[in-house]
């Protein structure tokens, strides 16, 4: 728990995570198999060595991997193969956890989902990863003969995909409540929409806007905006808010309530897809060519019921937005690097309502020192007006901003802590490669850093 203890040290309340979902394609936390399983990449081989569910000489042939970057497919070919000599390992020796892992599977936390998942990626591996809808149209389908038969068919890997998601639950648990013994909680991310090629919308396709193959008729995305001038074209399908609130929106309360299990708060990407949201044709190759459309609005907030949550209300945003994060009393979000575009922004300090979360930057923007090195002219010149620095340290002029606002909690992204480049930013939008697979170097978390930060936050009360 090194991280935990060094941000402890660093005088923090709050670690934000992104996504903790296994990703799909683009290796986007965004982009998800299952919008509510974990991510089986995060399972730690040492806890597994520790509980002696790998041998020994499982940790001698460990490969050489890139120091800051994740390679994804070959991380994923390597821990696949010790996680399946866990299961084997596991299914012969492990008794007392083989009665916790039936406990598991059969509790309230996992109702809901579990087989589903886990049939979901058995049948995935055993059609060489093509997307549901091109399955057996019975299996696409769900019809029970066709399930029944794919559960005895496949009995041993459904189950081995279970066990992935206990290891993922059990382990993850003791690092949150790690984190609860540092004075730490867990902010973590639940993007609005999920994957077409996901468990949730093969198991609940009546849910989502789709043609009779299964395949979306309408997609997500945002208009031109200041991260790209055609717009975001993300492609997931949209909701039938309609079905959705013919059940009492119990497909959320599940996925929010399921998430919360692994974090104190949630960050609820593209809020502003609550009040309106962008739906763009299938067949647009841009989404330039949308529209807006209502959301579900309060109706979808008084079903959740009280829930620690906050609003990620960035882009295009109106007065019916506004309204309907502050009718359910949810903080908003601004982004420092955002506020030197144009004099007397709404993302400076000095205009922040208290009941805010002000970023340096998320993981859709440049690093700090990165924005710094490729702003334009004007931006910069406002910048250095505006902080009162020459920011020749700009992640760290902004850091003392967010530190010294009103803003009742302030993030700061670790690369702006280290002050990296543009080599170290997390995502690019609209990028198809080379995203979220920048990692922290060991030993780069300093203790000069953490006592630097920690004096910060003593100054500004955040300590």
């Amino acid at each position: 728990m090194v991280f935990l203890d060094w941000a402890a040290s660093a005088g923090f309340h709050l670690w934000q995570v992104l996504p903790l979902n296994p990703p799909g394609y683009g290796n986007s936390p965004y982009n998800c198999l299952s919008s509510v399983a974990g991510n089986p990449l995060l399972i730690s081989p040492q806890r597994l060595l520790q509980q002696e569910l790998l041998a020994p000489e499982a940790a001698a042939n460990v490969p050489e991997f890139h120091a800051s970057h994740v390679e994804f497919d070959r991380v994923g070919e390597f821990k696949t193969r010790l996680l399946r000599e866990a299961w084997t390992h596991f299914k012969k020796n492990s008794k007392e956890q083989q009665a916790a892992f039936e406990e598991f599977q059969h509790s309230e936390e996992q109702r809901d989902w579990l087989d589903d998942f886990a049939v979901f990626m058995s049948v995935k591996r055993r059609a060489k990863n093509a997307p549901w809808w091109m399955w057996d149209e019975p299996l696409a389908r769900r019809e029970p003969s066709a399930m029944a038969k794919v559960h005895r068919e496949l009995k041993n890997e459904i189950s081995f995909h279970k066990f992935k998601q206990y290891l993922f639950s059990t382990q993850w648990k003791e690092i949150r409540q790690a984190a609860h013994s540092r004075g730490v909680r867990i902010m973590g991310d639940v993007p609005i929409y999920v994957a077409a090629d996901s468990a949730d919308v093969w198991a609940n396709r009546e849910l989502f806007q789709l043609d009779d193959k299964g395949l979306p008729t309408v997609v997500a995305g945002v208009p031109p905006d200041y991260f790209s001038a055609t717009g975001q074209r993300w492609g997931n399908p949209l909701y039938r808010w309609d079905a959705l609130k013919a059940t009492g929106y119990r497909w959320w309360i599940t996925r929010l309530r399921t998430n919360l299990v692994l974090a104190d708060i949630i960050r609820l990407d593209h809020f502003r897809g609550f009040a309106a949201y962008w739906e763009v044709p299938a067949n647009e190759p841009t989404a330039a060519n949308g529209r807006w459309m209502p959301g579900p609005g309060r109706a979808l907030f008084d079903a959740l019921g009280d829930l620690p949550l906050v609003a990620e209300d960035l882009g295009f945003i109106t007065p019916e937005v506004h309204e309907l994060r502050e009718s359910i009393g949810l903080p908003g979000m601004k982004i420092l690097q955002f506020g030197f575009s144009q004099p007397d922004s709404q993302h400076l300090p000095h205009r922040f309502p208290s009941h805010t979360v002000v970023y340096t930057g998320t993981h859709d923007n440049d690093t700090a020192r990165g924005w710094f090195e490729h702003a334009l002219d004007h931006e910069r010149e406002l910048a250095r007006m505006y902080l009162g620095d020459d920011c020749r340290d700009f992640p760290w002029a902004l850091t003392r901003a967010a530190y010294t606002s009103v803003a009742e909690t302030a993030i700061v992204p670790v690369q702006d802590i280290l002050g990296l480049g543009s080599e170290a930013r997390m995502n690019r939008p609209g990028a198809d490669k080379d995203n979220w697979s920048w990692r922290l170097l060991p030993g780069a978390l300093t203790r000069d850093k953490a006592e630097r930060l920690r004096r910060l936050g003593e100054i500004t009360g955040r300590g």
